[in-house]
């Protein structure tokens, strides 16, 4: 089994079908993304929607967000998701690992994530993959 990483460059009916498997696996409060939805998130500025394929099907997703700030060029990993099929097969390590590569070319100063401590082989992954944790506190305004 082969994993590959690329860059959602177009929006296809297979894409909107595999958010639709993955999104509700990562968040139950998400709303289904239509390819209108998919094709903003993709050709948002600083952005790069990831998808990974194992043999050839979605099976895998991020969001890596690139923006400057006055301290410098920050990236920011986001909404990683891994379809219960594919776990344990690389993907999500493919997934980061490309993500921190295109952010390093980007010029990006740092690479910053979240996990819910309830994930803990995805923390495992990321500690793996050489990310620490900071001591911080997330706010959230909604």
């Amino acid at each position: 089994m082969s994993v590959a990483i690329e860059v959602v460059e177009e929006v296809s009916d297979e894409l909107v079908a595999a958010f639709g498997r993955l999104l509700p696996q990562l968040s139950r409060s998400a709303a289904p993304l239509d390819a209108d939805r998919l094709r903003a998130i993709a050709g948002q500025p600083g952005n790069r929607l990831l998808v990974a394929r194992l043999d050839g099907a979605v099976v895998g997703t991020l969001t890596l967000v690139v923006f400057p700030i006055p301290t410098g060029l920050r990236a920011w990993i986001e909404d990683v998701v891994v379809d219960e099929s594919a776990r344990g097969h690389g993907v999500g390590a493919a997934l980061t690992r490309e993500a921190v590569r295109l952010a390093r070319t980007d010029g990006a100063k740092t690479v910053d994530l979240t996990s819910r401590p309830s994930r803990a082989a995805a923390n495992r992954l990321y500690e793996r993959l050489g990310f620490q944790l900071r001591e911080s506190k997330v706010y959230r305004l909604e």
